[in-house]
């Protein structure tokens, strides 16, 4: 059930992974937080909490590292560099990831849901945005939207295009016409660690460009953790995949 590929990638310019659980049903990918690599879902039982999912043939799930977010976290490169990465990890998911999983899936032109907390979050958020061409739906937990404070002040045209927040305002054209026939749910704790503003600010950024997209606050009880995420996938890819 659990199936693990890896390959050089001339996008990112390293070693890449991706690992699948399942044989059968809608492609789920899921990114990691800021640090984790592919298999961290697991190993923090995530994949366990959507096993009924899996086992009953109703998605596919596929995890990659988080080479774009260890990058951001490490304070060891500059912020046009980060930029870049982002940039480039956005066309590893693009143009080798989503190609993979269409080959594992049989199907050309199958759309994928994304998903992911915190920076995963980011990623999803930006996966459909730049592309729903490939992706119908985001699932974007305890999401980290706003990246700029990484930047020191400056503007960089990279960052700019990596970030929902900052080019939604400008976005026109059929990109923006296919992406208002998509969804984006922004659930968050209000818990410990959580703050369900980085939500909101996403929302009012989507709703502005009639994108459709729903902030659901699950209260002070659930905290930024995985405990909350084990908690909300499942609830979330039962009612949509």
């Amino acid at each position: 059930m659990k199936d693990v590929s890896h390959w050089h990638s001339p996008h990112v310019e390293q070693e890449v992974q991706l690992v699948r659980w399942g044989t059968y049903g809608s492609p789920v990918l899921l990114f990691p937080t800021a640090g984790g690599d592919a298999e961290e879902v697991e190993r923090f039982h995530l994949i366990g909490a959507l096993m009924p999912l899996i086992e009953s043939g109703r998605i596919k799930v596929y995890s990659i590292d988080s080479i774009a977010g260890k990058t951001w976290i490490s304070r060891q490169h500059s912020a046009e560099f980060c930029s870049y990465m982002q940039n480039m990890f956005d066309a590893l998911v693009y143009e080798e990831i989503v190609p993979a999983i269409r080959m594992d899936c049989q199907s050309p032109d199958i759309e994928i849901i994304a998903a992911g907390a915190s920076i995963g979050a980011f990623n999803a958020v930006a996966s459909i945005c730049r592309h729903p061409d490939a992706f119908r739906l985001a699932i974007a937990m305890s999401g980290t939207y706003d990246l700029s404070k990484y930047l020191e002040g400056r503007f960089i045209q990279d960052f700019y295009f990596a970030s929902p927040l900052h080019f939604l305002p400008g976005l026109e054209g059929p990109q923006l016409e296919q992406l208002r026939t998509r969804a984006v749910l922004l659930p968050s704790g209000e818990g410990p660690y959580e703050d369900i503003g980085e939500s909101w600010r996403m929302a009012a950024a989507l709703g502005a460009k009639g994108v459709p997209n729903r902030v659901d606050p699950w209260g002070p009880e659930w905290r930024h953790d995985w405990v909350t995420w084990r908690a909300m996938l499942p609830k979330y890819l039962d009612e949509f995949a």
